[in-house]
C-alpha cells in the first residue's frame, strides 16, 4: 500500500470513528499458495544442508551439554537450545524455513535428554519394535508389519553415543572388547546393540517396545489373541500350581503372554524373578526381581542366571519365573520345580512344543553335568507340566497356537497331547481368523483342580467329560511312566488301546490286535512279555468264543513285539496255548500307541466261524 493510500485510509478511519460509526473491515488478505514441492536435485541439496547444519549443532551441543543438563525446567533447555541454532544459522549465513528450523530445535532436545532420532519413534504407541541397521538405515515394526522410516543418524560415532547413553546408567559397557551388549530402557524396553567389528553395517540396535501400559488378558482377547475361555483355563492351571513353559519364535509374543499369565499368580506369594534384561512387568505386590551382569573390563564380577537361580533357591521363593532359559540355567530350573517351587513359569525359544522339549534337552547338556539322555528326559517330564506355544502368524498376529501337556515319559520317549490347538477358519480383509479350541482329549492334571478346590466353569472349558468308567486315575512317577502290577497305564482321557475288534465275513471272524490289558481293572496285566502275552490270549479267547469261534479254529495270527528280542520268550508262552501244530503266523513292530500304552505285546487272528 502507498503511503499516499495509508494516508486517506487513516482520515477516512477518523472521520467515520468522529460520526459514531465503525469503519468497515480491511477485505482478508489473499491466501499464499501453496510452496511448490522441491524437484528431487533440490530436495538432496536441502538434505545435505540440513546435515550440514546437524554436524555443527552437535559439535556445539557437546561443549554446552553440562549447562544445558543444569537449566532447571524444560522451557530452559528449550530457550538455551534455540540460542544455539540461531547463532549457528547466523554466523554461517544458512537459508532455513521455520519448519526446518523447528524440526532442528527439536532433534537437538531429543539429543539432549532422548535418544536423538529415535525419540519419536519411541513415543510412537503403535511402534513395537524399532531397527537401526547402522547410521543410514532405521526400521520399525507396526502392526506386525516392517517399515522403513525417513530417518537416519549422521554417522556411527552419533549411532554409538546413543548406545553409550542406553547402557552407561544401568552399569553396562560396549567396545572393541565387548562388541555386543543386552540392557534395557526406562520404560523396561528390551534393547540389544552389536557394533564392528562384529557388525559389518555399523553400529546397530534393535529396541523391543514395552507398553507404557502392562497388557492384561483383555488387551490379548481384543487383539485375537486367545480366547476368554481359554484365559480362565490357563488361570486355573496356574493355581492349580502347574509348571509352565512359554515357546515361541523370535517376536511371537513369548514375555507378553508370560506377563498376562504370571498375573494369575495369587498376591500372598512371594515371586523371585531372573532375567537377562528385566523386562517383566508383574503387579503383584511381594515380587523381587533379579538381573544377571556381564562381567567387567577385567573380565570378572559376572553373575549368571545360573547363579541368580541358585540364590533364589534361598529367598524362600513360592515361585521363580525364569524370563528366558537359554543355555544350562535350563537344568536349575527343572530341579527348582522339581523341589517344591511348583508353579514356576519361564520362556524358550523354539517352532512348537515337540522342539521346545528338546531345546530343554539340548540346553540341560549345556550344563556341563554328565547326565544320560533317559534321566535329562525324565528329568523334563517330571518337571514340566504344560507348555503354551505363541507365534506370529502371516499377518502379522500374534496368537497362542497350542496347549500341550506333558503326561509323561515311555520307552525314552516323552509323552504330549495337544489340549488345544489353533484351527484357523479363514482369512478376513488380510487377517487370518480362527480360534483356539479343544481337541477332545482330557488332560491328566484335571483331579488336581479339584484337590485345590478350583471351581471350573459347568463345561470344564470345553473339555471332554470324565469317564464314569474309567475314571481319572491319580498320576503316580510322572517322570517314569513305567508299567507294571497296580501302576497305572491311562486315565480315561485317550482312547481305548488293545480293545480288540471283530469282525465276520466269508465264514471267517477277524479280530484286530488285542493288547495285554485286564478286562476288570483296566490296567496292563504286567511288564513282563510272558504275562502279558497269556493276559493277550485269554483276551483273544474270551472274545472268538463270544464271537461264535475259539482258540482251535485259529487259522492266522500276527503279533506285534516291542522288543524283537522277547520273541523266543513270547514263542514259549505261545506254544503252550498251541500245543502241536500252531496258526501260520507272521511277527511286526509295535505301533507307537501300542507301546505308549505299556504293551509289550499284541495279537490279531483270523479263525473259522
Amino acid at each position: 500500500m502507498s503511503l499516499l493510500r495509508r494516508v486517506e485510509q487513516a482520515q477516512h478511519d477518523a472521520d467515520a470513528q468522529s460520526a459514531g460509526t465503525t469503519p468497515p473491515p480491511p477485505p482478508p488478505a489473499a491466501p499464499k499458495p501453496p510452496p511448490a514441492p522441491m524437484r528431487p536435485a533440490q530436495a538432496a541439496a536441502r538434505e545435505v544442508l540440513l546435515r550440514d547444519i546437524r554436524v555443527r549443532l552437535l559439535d556445539e551441543l557437546s561443549g554446552s551439554s553440562g549447562a544445558l543438563f543444569d537449566a532447571a525446567a524444560a522451557t530452559d533447555v528449550r530457550q538455551r537450545i534455540e540460542v544455539i541454532v540461531d547463532r549457528i544459522i547466523r554466523a554461517n549465513g544458512f537459508a532455513v524455513t521455520g519448519d526446518e528450523r523447528l524440526r532442528l530445535v527439536e532433534e537437538l532436545i531429543g539429543e539432549i535428554g532422548g535418544l536423538g532420532p529415535l525419540e519419536p519413534l519411541l513415543r510412537d504407541e503403535t511402534i513395537t519394535e524399532v531397527m537401526v541397521n547402522g547410521p543410514r538405515q532405521i526400521y520399525i515394526e507396526r502392526r506386525g508389519k516392517i517399515e522403513r522410516v525417513d530417518r537416519a543418524f549422521l554417522n556411527d560415532e552419533h549411532v554409538l553415543r546413543i548406545i553409550d547413553r542406553i547402557v552407561t546408567p544401568i552399569g553396562r559397557r560396549i567396545d572393541k572388547s565387548s562388541p555386543r551388549v543386552d540392557a534395557r530402557l526406562p520404560d523396561g524396553s528390551r534393547v540389544n546393540a552389536i557394533i564392528p567389528p562384529l557388525s559389518l553395517v555399523g553400529p546397530v540396535i534393535t529396541i523391543r517396545k514395552f507398553a507404557a501400559r502392562p497388557y492384561t488378558v483383555e488387551d490379548l482377547i481384543g487383539f485375537g489373541t486367545a480366547t476368554a475361555e481359554m484365559f480362565d483355563f490357563l488361570r486355573a492351571c496356574v493355581e492349580a500350581r502347574l509348571n509352565l513353559f512359554v515357546s515361541g519364535g523370535t517376536g511371537s509374543g513369548k514375555t507378553t503372554t508370560l506377563n498376562v499369565i504370571s498375573s494369575f499368580i495369587p498376591n500372598d506369594e512371594r515371586i523371585v524373578t531372573i532375567e537377562d534384561a528385566a523386562e517383566l512387568q508383574l503387579r503383584q505386590e511381594h515380587v523381587v526381581t533379579l538381573e544377571s551382569r556381564p562381567p567387567n573390563l577385567e573380565g570378572r564380577g559376572e553373575i549368571t542366571i545360573r547363579d541368580l537361580l541358585r540364590n533364589a533357591l534361598h529367598m524362600r521363593p513360592d515361585r521363580i519365573i525364569v524370563g528366558e532359559c537359554r543355555s544350562g540355567e535350563a537344568l536349575d530350573m527343572l530341579q527348582a520345580m522339581t523341589v517344591g517351587h511348583e508353579g514356576s513359569l519361564s520362556t524358550g525359544h523354539a517352532n512348537s512344543p515337540p522342539d521346545m522339549l528338546r531345546r530343554l534337552e539340548t540346553m540341560v547338556l549345556m550344563a556341563g553335568v554328565e547326565l544320560p539322555l533317559r534321566a535329562i528326559r525324565e528329568q523334563i517330564a517330571s518337571a514340566v507340566d504344560l507348555i503354551v506355544h505363541t507365534a506370529r502368524l502371516k499377518d502379522g498376529t500374534r496368537k497362542i497356537v497350542n496347549i500341550t501337556e506333558v503326561y509323561g515319559i515311555e520307552d525314552d520317549d516323552i509323552l504330549t497331547q495337544d489340549v488345544f490347538v489353533f484351527q484357523q477358519t479363514g482369512v478376513v480383509e488380510g487377517r487370518i481368523q480362527g480360534l483356539l479350541k479343544p481337541t477332545g482329549i482330557r488332560p491328566t492334571f484335571m483331579a488336581k483342580f479339584r484337590t485345590r478346590g478350583i471351581q471350573l466353569p459347568p463345561d470344564e472349558f470345553g473339555i471332554p467329560p470324565e469317564d464314569p468308567q474309567n475314571p481319572d486315575v491319580a498320576r503316580q512317577r510322572k517322570g517314569r511312566m513305567t508299567t507294571g502290577e497296580g501302576v497305572p497305564v491311562g486315565d480315561g482321557s485317550r482312547p481305548t488301546v488293545g480293545a480288540a475288534r471283530a469282525v465276520k465275513a466269508g465264514g471267517m471272524v477277524y479280530v484286530s490286535g488285542i493288547g495285554p490289558t485286564d478286562p476288570a481293572t483296566g490296567q496292563v496285566a504286567s511288564a513282563a512279555i510272558k504275562e502279558q502275552t497269556r493276559q493277550c490270549l485269554q483276551n483273544l479267547k474270551a472274545r472268538l468264543e463270544a464271537e461264535g469261534s475259539s482258540l482251535e479254529r485259529v487259522v492266522w495270527a500276527n503279533w506285534a513285539l516291542r522288543d524283537p528280542a522277547e520273541f523266543d520268550a513270547f514263542s514259549e508262552e505261545w506254544a503252550r496255548w498251541f500245543p502241536g501244530d500252531t496258526p501260520v503266523g507272521q511277527g511286526t513292530l509295535m505301533p507307537p500307541l501300542q507301546r505308549r500304552a505299556g504293551f509289550r505285546i499284541s495279537i490279531g487272528v483270523i479263525a473259522e466261524a
